[in-house]
């Protein structure tokens, strides 16, 4: 402790439970804050799995088709998962088939830049088809 405040610096244990007890001398304040400044370069270089939604209906025309495609491209090209939503309302469920014809051809259409992760599947009144970038 002498030798610590000497130098003006503060005795910190490394290892408590060691016998005998393990101590380091340093600028606790620094070591703090250098620590903060890592973990923040860390968590700055994490790549965070964003997941975007578009969502279609059974009777959608063509231009609004191109549309949509259009930004589940854009959401792949930014490295993001895609999940595209067919929602069917009141007689519309008669259509199932025709909204897994839409998934399909979104599939086909994206297949440059984007892989199926989960195959067209029918919950409730929704059909869910998931799809992520391409691994370069």
């Amino acid at each position: 402790m002498n030798k610590a405040k000497e130098y003006d610096l503060d005795l910190v244990m490394v290892a408590p439970d060691a016998d005998p007890p393990v101590v380091k001398i340093m600028d606790y304040g620094k070591y703090r804050y250098e620590q903060s400044k890592k973990n923040k370069r860390s968590r700055k270089n994490q790549k965070k799995n964003i997941l975007k939604q578009i969502k279609f209906r059974p009777k959608i025309d063509e231009h609004d088709y191109q549309t949509k495609l259009g930004h589940i491209i854009r959401f792949l090209k930014a490295g993001n998962k895609v999940r595209v939503t067919i929602m069917f309302r009141g007689r519309e469920m008669s259509f199932v088939e025709q909204g897994r014809d839409i998934l399909d051809r979104v599939a086909k259409d994206v297949s440059e830049i984007g892989v199926v992760e989960s195959k067209p599947n029918l919950v409730g009144r929704d059909m869910f088809m998931m799809l992520v970038p391409k691994k370069n």
